[in-house]
């Protein structure tokens, strides 16, 4: 399932990268195309585009951006599996993405200080969904040390907790639409980890909802009919066990007097089926 989310975030990036080249070859402007699958934060806009709510956390459009988020997403993916089933990994991911999206337009929505930014501000990225995943397990296994480039060992807690605050403390920033995501993701990713600690699986009634969704396309077993026969009587097996080595015989025969490679390859089977009973 890691490997399925880094894939399909990956393909997304090259197709993209690969549509907007070939309209600005052709003189289009690309981002008018790319904002059918980034999440705006205006209702009007979001009423007409509501596919945008699950369509953002896979899109990137800037090679830095997907390869931070890459390698967040293999690494603290990696520890959630270690706690976790593949199958909450892909709620977890889905959930707090979507959660993510709820905070942004709640917070476009209702605070004045994005009165103006909310009528052209757009949201991509799998940030809020990895957040999710990082908070999940922090909260899960807290004091389950992390080796990071020039930190040493820390603690997942501590991680969990210093991404949460730059987070949230960047709110008012330049990327306040990003930052209000990862807050979302956070708090699914909190909310998820302590359910299932108190044993409930908030996302137990979408992996169900997949795993129908999934067996719809999955080739059944095929059904065989079993049919009554008559049981042989001792006068008919002992004439076949008479016919089977009266055969077996005649392809020994053959075999002495002209090789292995005379036999057809339906006497080579007939000796095959005789010689593994």
């Amino acid at each position: 399932m890691l490997k399925k989310l880094l894939y399909i975030n990956i393909v997304t990036f090259v197709v993209v990268q690969l549509a907007v080249i070939i309209l600005k070859l052709c003189a289009v402007e690309s981002s008018i195309w790319l904002s059918y699958l980034e999440l705006p934060s205006n209702l009007n806009l979001l009423v007409f585009r509501p596919w945008t709510i699950v369509s953002y956390m896979f899109l990137h459009t800037d090679v830095l951006h997907i390869l931070f988020n890459m390698l967040c997403l293999f690494g603290f993916g990696q520890l959630f599996l270690f706690v976790f089933s593949p199958k909450h990994l892909l709620s977890v991911y889905i959930f707090g993405g979507i959660a993510g999206a709820i905070v942004y337009i709640a917070a476009f929505n209702i605070f004045p200080y994005f009165v103006v930014a909310k009528e052209h501000t757009l949201l991509l990225g799998a940030s809020a969904s990895i957040m999710a995943i990082i908070v999940a397990v922090a909260t899960y296994s807290p004091n389950y040390a992390v080796s990071l480039f020039l930190l040493g060992r820390i603690k997942l807690k501590y991680v969990a907790i210093f991404t949460f605050l730059i987070s949230l403390l960047s709110v008012t920033g330049e990327n306040a639409g990003g930052e209000l995501a990862h807050v979302g993701g956070a708090l699914l990713g909190f909310w998820f980890a302590k359910r299932m600690k108190g044993g409930k699986d908030i996302t137990k009634h979408f992996n169900l909802a997949i795993d129908k969704a999934i067996g719809l396309f999955e080739r059944k077993p095929r059904k065989f009919k079993v049919t009554q026969t008559r049981p042989k009587s001792d006068r008919d097996y002992r004439q076949e066990k008479r016919n089977n080595e009266e055969e077996l015989n005649r392809i020994l025969e053959k075999i002495k007097r002209s090789g292995y490679g005379s036999l057809s390859d339906e006497e080579r089977k007939n000796l095959f089926d005789r010689n593994s009973k």
